[in-house]
């Protein structure tokens, strides 16, 4: 081979090896080192904080899609404001228990391809659910929610135990523990008085259209209720009830739920969080929203 046939051979392997390169130095610098990113830079680096909400879930996160209102999602603008981050909210239908929901929201994703999202609302703090979900860290309880009895006492002065509930018309919401408690006390002894519907919202509505004496709602519902009607307010009560063997019912911290190896972007939305709290943010937010904060 000559000289010149040699050298035409090294140029053209030269060529071919800058042609191999293209492709890798045309990729975006982000593409080739996101692997090298922490859980909290590559939420960062979307400029995005998508927040998991239930859809028709009032007075925490209801109404059109584009266009849901509710303590959680204010609550979810004042975390990305916070993060300097834009809001996108995945709006969800609940599973048919939280480990569904934690899974297509938190941790995978929905096999029809929806989510996951960085972080989940309204998720109860509780060691057992926990436990069953390894996947998940439940941080930053921000509320106590718990069930009351909401009455007219007009027709139901007062409500201490459920046996003041007997012969009275009674409202609670579908599915929902409250539901089973008031239903299931006494071997069914209130069943034939209970009116169920849709959401606790509108079981407490009941109460203030006159159609129902009493109903067994959480007490965010019922407060939601309550502060839209407020000349109404006076005539109704919300009363703490217990049903199960004198045992007092405390209620349920909720908060945050994220995927349990984000530990960066954990701490990142506890810091968050007690900005919010600290600043009186949260107290403003559940005074928007007609409810008492309580402590989780």
């Amino acid at each position: 081979m000559t000289d010149t046939s040699k050298k035409a051979q090294r140029q053209g392997l030269r060529r071919r090896e800058a042609l191999a390169l293209l492709p890798l130095l045309a990729a975006p610098w982000p593409a080739l080192a996101q692997t090298d990113l922490t859980d909290l830079e590559r939420v960062r680096a979307t400029g995005t904080l998508k927040v998991a909400v239930y859809k028709d879930n009032a007075p925490f996160s209801s109404g059109p899609v584009a266009d849901m209102k509710g303590l959680d999602v204010s609550l979810a603008e004042a975390l990305a404001r916070k993060m300097n981050l834009k809001l996108s909210l995945l709006p969800f239908d609940a599973g048919e228990n939280m480990g569904d929901d934690l899974r297509n929201m938190v941790w995978r994703g929905h096999y029809l391809g929806y989510g996951p999202a960085d972080v989940m609302l309204q998720v109860p703090a509780d060691r057992y659910l926990a436990n069953a979900n390894p996947q998940v860290a439940i941080i930053s309880p921000y509320m106590r929610q718990s069930n009351v009895l909401l009455h007219d006492t007009r027709r139901l002065a007062d409500a201490a135990s459920p046996e003041d509930l007997k012969g009275q018309a009674l409202a609670a919401e579908k599915g929902s523990g409250a539901a089973s408690v008031l239903m299931g006390y006494g071997g069914g002894l209130l069943r034939n008085q209970v009116a169920i519907f849709n959401s606790g919202v509108e079981a407490a509505q009941a109460v203030l259209d006159g159609k129902a004496v009493g109903a067994f709602v959480s007490r965010a519902q019922a407060e939601s209720v309550l502060s839209r009607q407020p000349a109404a307010a006076a005539q109704f009560r919300i009363s703490k009830i217990t049903f199960n063997n004198g045992i007092v019912d405390n209620g349920w911290p909720v908060g945050l739920a994220i995927k349990s190896s984000n530990k960066n972007l954990g701490e990142a939305l506890d810091t968050a969080m007690k900005a919010i709290r600290e600043s009186g943010e949260m107290l403003a937010i559940f005074k928007q929203h007609g409810l008492t904060l309580t402590a989780p």
